[in-house]
């Protein structure tokens, strides 16, 4: 039953277009970040993006690009306001969203690095191995599902052949990167 719960979610109806992932990213931190706020009126955090103007329209699935991005977002979000509420007064909870063109030698973009950075407490080493796992989550019960990150990876791995990575220090944040091909139109 589990199975077939996965593969019926991790399902994608949606067609590649041709999409501006700048707009996107844009679109989907601030939605990111006013879901938060109203769910909780008192969350605040700095929301820092550099988006990179050569990361021009690219051959994505909107709709799960999206859906990936808002996870991660959220993600970030929620690790720095947990921060807060434990750290000293002088720390600025803080999520920075990056697009990054890589390009080959003639300046054509080869590839897209969409990165989500946060400055809350990080993953700990021995977590990081497990959390792209169905149903591994290192939130609360009942705040989390462990689905997210498992459908983000299978989303852009399956769905857009590209990778998904994270990078993280104990105490000073975690990062996530999203790599996708560029792909002809």
């Amino acid at each position: 039953i589990v199975k077939g719960m996965m593969q019926h979610s991790r399902a994608s109806t949606g067609k590649k277009e041709l999409t501006d992932v700048n707009a996107l990213a844009n679109e989907y931190a601030r939605l990111s970040y006013h879901g938060l706020r109203a769910i909780d009126k008192t969350f605040n955090a700095s929301i820092v993006t550099n988006l990179d103007p050569l990361a021009a329209k690219m051959l994505v699935i909107p709709q799960d690009l999206g859906r990936v991005l808002l996870n991660l977002l959220t993600n970030a979000f929620y690790a720095v306001n947990e921060k807060k509420k434990l750290a000293p007064e002088n720390y600025e909870p803080a999520v920075t969203l990056t697009t990054h063109a890589l390009q080959d030698a003639t300046g054509q973009m080869q590839q897209l690095q969409i990165t989500v950075s946060d400055n809350g407490n990080g993953i700990p080493q021995q977590i990081i191995e497990k959390i792209f796992q169905p149903f591994f989550t290192t939130k609360p019960t009942g705040e989390g599902t462990g689905l997210g990150l498992s459908l983000s990876y299978d989303i852009i791995t399956k769905g857009h052949g590209g990778t998904l990575s994270v990078t993280s220090a104990p105490g000073e944040g975690a990062t996530f990167i999203i790599t996708l091909p560029v792909l002809s139109a």
